[in-house]
């Protein structure tokens, strides 16, 4: 209950106004209470954290392992993420952008680093990239869910537009580096 009323003042008003009074107030506890639980806001913002990461990463591992293609993959990664966002609001991103809970790291097992390797592996695969250029590419892809989570929450937008298009701004500029890098190659051969 502490998480979930802490995650929802997170989504809603930002991690700037969490304090331990004011979770205990909006849970209908004493702050007491929540320092049983909570050493300190601190700690309590990367259980929380730890919570949203886990669940989302969870479902993007399971739309992974369902794809069958590489836009397959994309739609459903993405899916999993507009979903998430459209349940949770940007929790995950509030959080991440405070820095004493970002200078930890990702706290999951299924960190940032991981996937992108994991997905860097099958455009390298895929696209013939090197595996430098794959892990960028991978990774600046990521950025991309990012700012669609943050349109569809600020504008209302369609959850299947925004998907749709970030499926296509993802699988566009993937496309783009190899198409960019098989002229380049022909042009110096």
């Amino acid at each position: 209950m502490i998480m979930d009323v802490t995650a929802k003042i997170v989504a809603e008003e930002g991690v700037g106004v969490i304090t331990m009074d004011l979770i205990g107030r909006k849970a209908g506890i004493s702050k007491s209470l929540v320092y049983n639980y909570f050493p300190n806001v601190s700690e309590l913002l990367v259980a929380v954290l730890t919570r949203e990461l886990k669940r989302l990463r969870e479902a993007q591992a399971e739309a992974m392992q369902k794809a069958d293609t590489f836009e397959g993959l994309v739609r459903g990664v993405t899916r999993a993420y507009v979903q998430h966002i459209q349940e949770r609001g940007l929790i995950i991103e509030r959080l991440q952008s405070e820095p004493t809970i970002s200078e930890r790291g990702d706290p999951t097992q299924y960190d940032r680093s991981s996937a992108v390797k994991a997905l860097a592996k099958l455009l390298a695969k895929q696209f013939g990239f090197p595996p430098h250029l794959a892990e960028m590419v991978t990774d600046i892809s990521f950025g991309i869910p990012a700012a669609a989570g943050a349109f569809l929450l600020n504008t209302g937008a369609s959850p299947e537009e925004v998907e749709d298009v970030t499926v296509k701004m993802i699988i566009g500029s993937v496309t783009a580096v190899a198409t960019d890098r098989m002229v380049s190659q022909k042009s110096l051969g």
